[in-house]
């Protein structure tokens, strides 16, 4: 380990460009010797082109595909909300309370399975197929949820919807970062997030127009839109699972150099890529257990989660100003399209500045103050105000917090696919009891006054958390053996400390 310190500490990056240098767009030059042999007698302006290239390929093919299952996916799991105004509780009986657990099971099988098949999806050569076949799955299961004819029924349907659902977010957020670069990812889980936005919006607008079949055949309005929606996901997702290319090392859409160079420029950063590492998987989970970064990630997504499950009960949050049911699903739709927009910018920031804590600051201040205003007025004004800016105030730290999980636990691949997974399977644990909380409107003081709390917690632990990794750094920096050995005990890898790396964004 001394030689490699030594080499750490005055290992230079090839063209004079340190990881700290390295502008959107361009690529950090590890030394030659892990340079691939295609690569060594290309220029640097070469490489540039060729990864402009690139990258251009994979955003107008991966992203995209992406970007459309998960729309599929909220539009999926959000329809229960808006079932809700077209009659699902008065023909199965529910209760209030019963609705919140139909809400809520389904993250009692989402959760838990996500962990395990994030593990997986480290070792199948076609992720793309993996997750491709969990959507057809999923759109089938979503489907028959038409057909149930009891509160017991619908508990069932939902709970084994949430497994089969649990492949996609955390397998899709692995998947970019297997891709992109760290000043590329953020605007990736962006456009993802920007996704989620649009199934939210057009979501509540679809939902409108499907619910105008009401009767039509003898089925009733929410029970049509479970069929159609359902319907769309398994037909899409087939033919996605034909276009939504494998890893960066064995995939078909790219040429023989253009794979060397997807491989080595996310090796370059960080080491191993995927497919080029032989880290078993339970030592990788093991690793992501032992990092004391990762309990602090976990409780941070746990309450950035709880500020988030305002997007399980937005169309009864809004229906609270009075509208009707068909309305209040109109008036869904224009929160979702601005926080679509603010999330590419704070993303988009984000990269272009390297930063991520003063954009989980701005957005919980902001969140917080949106919070007082439906509890202490019924101003319909002021109130739709506040619900203009909450999706993006209340769920943009979330982007920035993947973010930092895929960069700050990158090393061994298997660590950070598990470390993505229980992040997000135990901060989802919100979306559990947070439903719960939407009962006293109009002014909600349980469920805002809680998210409050949230957001102040949020606040105080993402602090103490950027406290640690710029105490890591200067441990890194002084170049004292017994000062990196603490920060390798601490979850960074050899590897990574030859290449120079170090905990950016905060």
């Amino acid at each position: 380990m001394d030689t490699d310190l030594k080499k750490a500490t005055s290992c230079d990056l090839e063209f004079g460009k340190t990881d700290t240098d390295v502008r959107p767009g361009e690529v950090a030059f590890a030394g030659n010797e892990r340079m691939p042999e295609t690569l060594r007698a290309l220029g640097e302006d070469e490489i540039s082109k060729l990864n402009k290239k690139l990258v251009r390929k994979i955003d107008l093919i991966i992203l995209p595909i992406i970007g459309i299952l998960y729309i599929l996916n909220y539009i999926d799991r959000q329809n229960l909300a808006a079932a809700k105004l077209q009659g699902i509780m008065e023909d199965l009986n529910m209760t209030t309370q019963q609705f919140a657990t139909a809400i809520s099971i389904l993250f009692v099988g989402y959760l838990p399975f996500q962990i395990p098949s994030n593990l997986l999806i480290t070792k199948i050569s076609r992720p793309g197929m993996y997750i491709c076949v969990a959507v057809i799955i999923w759109g089938s299961i979503s489907a028959a949820t038409a057909t149930v004819k009891t509160y017991g029924q619908l508990l069932a349907v939902r709970a084994v919807l949430g497994i089969a659902e649990a492949v996609f977010f955390p397998g899709a957020i692995y998947y970019l970062s297997a891709w992109y670069t760290k000043t590329e990812l953020g605007k990736r889980i962006a456009a993802l997030y920007i996704a989620q936005q649009v199934g939210n919006a057009f979501g509540g607008l679809f939902a409108a127009a499907i619910f105008n079949l009401d009767g039509a055949h003898g089925i009733r309005a929410w029970q049509w839109l479970f069929i159609v929606e359902g319907s769309a996901t398994v037909g899409i997702g087939a033919i996605c699972a034909f276009l939504m290319p494998e890893f960066p090392h064995n995939s078909k859409i790219l040429s023989a150099t253009e794979r060397e160079l997807a491989v080595w420029r996310i090796e370059s950063e960080a080491g191993a890529a995927e497919g080029t590492e032989k880290e078993s998987t339970l030592k990788g989970f093991g690793k992501a257990l032992s990092d004391p970064k990762l309990l602090l990630l976990i409780f941070c997504n746990l309450l950035s989660q709880g500020q988030g499950s305002i997007a399980n009960y937005f169309p009864t949050l809004v229906k609270s100003l009075g509208y009707s049911g068909t309305i209040s699903l109109l008036l869904t739709a224009p929160p979702y399209i601005l926080a679509g927009f603010v999330y590419y910018w704070l993303m988009w920031y984000s990269d272009h500045k390297n930063t991520a804590y003063p954009i989980i600051i701005a957005c919980i201040a902001t969140a917080c103050g949106m919070y007082i205003i439906p509890m202490a007025t019924l101003n319909v004004g002021a109130r739709y105000f506040s619900m203009m800016i909450l999706p993006f105030a209340s769920v943009g730290p979330q982007l920035v917090l993947y973010k930092t999980i895929n960069l700050h636990l990158a090393r061994p691949v298997s660590k950070r696919a598990a470390a993505s997974a229980l992040v997000n399977a135990i901060g989802g644990t919100s979306n559990i009891w947070s439903s719960y909380l939407y009962y006293g409107p109009p002014h909600f003081y349980a469920a805002f006054g809680t998210l409050m709390g949230c957001g102040l917690m949020f606040a105080a632990t993402i602090t103490v958390y950027r406290w640690l990794v710029l105490r890591e750094n200067k441990r890194l920096d002084s170049g004292r053996p017994e000062e990196v050995a603490k920060v390798i005990k601490g979850g960074v890898t050899e590897e990574m400390v030859v290449l120079n790396w170090r905990y950016e964004m905060f």
